[in-house]
This record gives structure tokens, sequence and C-alpha cells, in this order.
């Protein structure tokens, strides 16, 4: 079974290649999609007014680690 995530924060830019500071948020996991685009939502909705904050949903499988943040 999959498991999804929620990723992102603010970019230095709208290119979204670069985090602005630190590293992406990671949110989660989630069960199922649905749960997941409920959350990526209300991250959304509460940034929709700044340009360079994104957040997307990514699916996993839960035999893998998550990419190492450090």
């Amino acid at each position: 079974m999959q498991r999804y995530w929620v990723i992102g924060g603010q970019y230095k830019d709208t290119s979204f290649t670069k985090i602005a500071a630190g590293r992406e948020k990671w949110i989660g996991p989630f069960d199922s999609f649905e749960q997941a685009k409920k959350e990526w939502a209300k991250l959304a909705w509460a940034t929709v007014d700044d340009a360079t904050t994104r957040y997307r949903i990514e699916a996993m499988d839960p035999d893998e680690c998550p990419p190492c943040t450090d």
C-alpha cells in the first residue's frame, strides 16, 4: 500500500527549485490520496496569496525510506 506525503514550503522564487530557508516541509504520511489532498488543500488555501509558496502530493512505497533531508 502506498503512503502519501504533502511536501513543500516557501521557495526563493517561482521556479520552485530552491527552498527559501531550511528545507522542505514533509507532512504525513497519509494512508490515502484523499487524506493527503485535504491537507494539501488546507495548506494551499492558507498560502494562496504567496506566489513563492507551493505544496505537492507525492506517493511513496512504505518499504522505501524517504529521501535524506539532513
